[in-house]
């Protein structure tokens, strides 16, 4: 059996990339480890919970007492863990910087130390090249974080790369666009929208609504992921992009619709504080290795607002049970729920 560790395993990305590796590689046992914080949640991992190949590990990257010997053990991390809301950075960076940087860097420490280590997949995003006016971001060019989630995710990914430049540790980094698609935390603006419009309460719409979205749906990233651990160089990096630019506003009145809901259900809210007009990832350096997206946006759209309108078990005791979610909605977007 292969050794495979996957931080950030019980949150939307990770858990669904947990949920793809028991079910497509059966010579994998998969070690999930996750601090469970607010956007963490355990029932993300309910169909793999008793898998003989899984195991969940309650504890923080950033703890090396618990990290080290998970990071010791594996041949394969795939690095998912951290905080990730644009809008809570912006709020209060801290968190981003001990968890992003400083958790990376714990678990760098223990691979360079480990014996049968292989790869090391480090998870950023495409935020790290900043606003882009025009074309698409190549992985040469230069890294612009204008938020500081998207700086968060620069110093891991560039910690990363000094550990294979310095130390020989086998990282690979991939920077993926906007995800989408089942188990996603309903403060990101796809699930936020869709529940929102499912209870008829306005949808929180940033400034003009311009802002250009890449979206990729989950299960291809999961697939793309699968292809760098098997053919990509350590050392590189490899951008995962879905190839749907879309404006925010163009989005919100696709879920509406979906929904049957009227587009007065918008609501103008001021823009974000350094809010990036637009990202677009040039991926012809995946695609050189095999790599397509299979899912259509206008799909993948539909069938997440299925999973959500069919699993309100899941959401709706974030929204109506959990206070601080609710103080974090308030906060963000001012009372207007109603």
């Amino acid at each position: 059996m292969i050794e495979v560790l996957v931080t950030g395993g019980a949150g939307f990305i990770g858990s669904n990339y947990v949920r793809h590796a028991i079910a497509t590689h059966p010579d994998w046992r998969v070690t999930t480890l996750d601090k469970l914080t607010y956007a963490g949640r355990l029932e993300n991992l309910r169909e793999v919970e008793a898998h003989p190949r899984h195991r969940f590990v309650r504890g923080d990257i950033a703890d090396p007492a618990v990290a080290a010997p998970l990071v010791g053990a594996s041949e394969i991390v795939v690095h998912f863990a951290a905080e990730t809301h644009v809008d809570r950075s912006i709020m209060s960076a801290g968190d981003f910087i001990t968890t992003d940087v400083f958790g990376t860097f714990v678990l760098l420490e223990a691979a360079r130390q480990a014996p049968r280590l292989r790869r090391f997949v480090q998870i950023s995003t495409d935020e790290v090249y900043g606003s882009v006016a025009a074309g698409a971001s190549r992985e040469t060019d230069e890294l612009r974080p204008r938020n500081p989630y998207a700086a968060s995710k620069a110093g891991a990914e560039r910690l990363a790369y000094s550990f294979w430049a310095t130390y020989g540790v086998p990282v690979v980094v991939t920077r993926a666009s906007n995800n989408y698609g089942p188990n996603q935390f309903p403060e990101k603006v796809i699930p936020l929208f869709i529940t929102n419009a499912l209870d008829n309460i306005p949808v929180p719409l940033y400034g003009d609504g311009l802002n250009v979205r890449d979206w990729l749906h989950v299960a291809d990233h999961c697939r793309a992921l699968d292809l760098v651990i098997e053919r990509g160089e350590p050392g590189e990096v490899y951008n995962i992009g879905g190839g749907n630019e879309v404006t925010n506003l163009d989005l919100t009145h696709q879920i509406l619709g979906l929904l049957d809901q009227p587009v007065s259900l918008v609501r103008p809210v001021p823009d974000r504080l350094g809010h990036d007009r637009r990202y677009a990832l040039d991926t012809t350096k995946l695609r050189a290795l095999g790599w397509r997206p299979e899912v259509a946006f206008d799909d993948g759209l539909r069938a997440t607002v299925a999973w959500y309108r069919a699993n309100e078990w899941w959401w709706r005791p974030i929204k109506e049970q959990d206070p601080a979610f609710r103080a974090y909605y308030a906060k963000q977007y001012g009372d207007r729920r109603e």
